[in-house]
Formats: structure tokens, sequence, C-alpha cells
């Protein structure tokens, strides 16, 4: 079984995902023509996971400025 990807983490993995540690997409730099070919993928325990969701989620919804080049996870 994998280990969680989130740095200092050493559970298992039990839910893969295309966010990044950082809650992005990160591209997988290959020609892709569906969304399952064009970004990498991660693993993360339940614990992480469930963390991670919660910063996007924030994210998305607060008022800051939105001025990176990331794309966000509501826009595919």
């Amino acid at each position: 079984m994998s280990k969680c990807d989130m740095e200092k983490c050493e559970n298992s993995a039990s839910t893969v995902s295309r966010l990044s540690p950082e809650g992005f997409l990160i591209s997988s730099g290959n020609k892709a023509y569906s969304f399952r070919e064009a970004y990498m993928r991660f693993n993360y325990c339940e614990k992480c996971h469930i963390r991670l969701m919660g910063n996007v989620w924030s994210r998305v919804r607060g008022q800051e400025k939105k001025g990176d080049d990331h794309v966000a996870p509501t826009a595919i």
C-alpha cells in the first residue's frame, strides 16, 4: 500500500486525488486528451485528504485575490 504524499505523514494512503499537497492541479506535462491524463495523481490518508479539501474550499470561497496561474479545482 502507498504512503500518504503529505510531508511528515507516515500513514498509509487510502485516497487517490488529482490535488497536489499544496491544493493545486499539477499538469503531468504530457499531451493529454482528457482530465484523467492531464494531471498528476497523489495518494493521501483519509485525515490528510479531509484537511486538504477543507483548505481548497476555504481558498475557493474566500475573497482574497486569485491572480495566480493555477487551475482552480472547480474549473474542470
